[in-house]
């Protein structure tokens, strides 16, 4: 292992956009193994791990996935994960019962992403989509919620990348108080 991985975790973090428009090239579900143990391995609150994600694995819950969003981009990324959480698993703070859920999701959420973008992958945070589609086509208990989906495949145009347009760190950090 390289002792200083920083520079590489730096790139994977310039690298990484929210693709959408993807390729036909089929990710082999080797590759979408990879991305997830990624994902696995995120840590959160009290180590709850308050997720489960989910491939998509028949024509009707890609039907769902791309009916619950009303934009036809989605349509072009030939493999969907949805992350969902499971709010009686979490860890919820003492004091005021906040649920960590969504928190811990992002968290492997991310991990996920870039991971996918090491691997040549692009992906995108969805989440103004409609659920109920979703939690019928999987078959979801009550109590598993979905969060987001991400689309995951081979970007179109590989040299695609954006620019970032990000606020800079002076902008965003105070040394004390606010």
């Amino acid at each position: 292992m390289q002792s200083n991985a920083y520079p590489q975790l730096y790139r994977l973090s310039q690298l990484r956009y929210s693709c959408r428009d993807y390729s036909d090239r089929p990710v082999s579900r080797d590759t979408l193994r990879s991305v997830l143990d990624v994902a696995r391995l995120a840590p959160s609150a009290c180590n709850r791990q308050p997720w489960v994600f989910l491939v998509t694995d028949s024509a009707e819950q890609r039907e769902a996935i791309t009916g619950s969003y009303d934009r036809q981009w989605i349509r072009t990324a030939p493999e969907f994960i949805v992350a969902c959480g499971i709010h009686d698993e979490a860890w919820h703070r003492g004091c005021d019962g906040k649920d960590h859920t969504d928190v811990d999701l992002s968290i492997a959420i991310e991990h996920l992403c870039l991971a996918a973008t090491s691997l040549e992958l692009g992906t995108c945070w969805v989440c103004n989509f409609d659920p109920a589609p979703i939690a019928e086509a999987f078959g979801l208990p009550a109590g598993v919620e979905p969060v987001a989906i991400i689309p995951i495949g081979y970007p179109a145009d590989p040299q695609a990348v954006p620019e970032k347009k990000r606020k800079s760190l002076d902008e965003i950090v105070r040394w004390g108080k606010f």
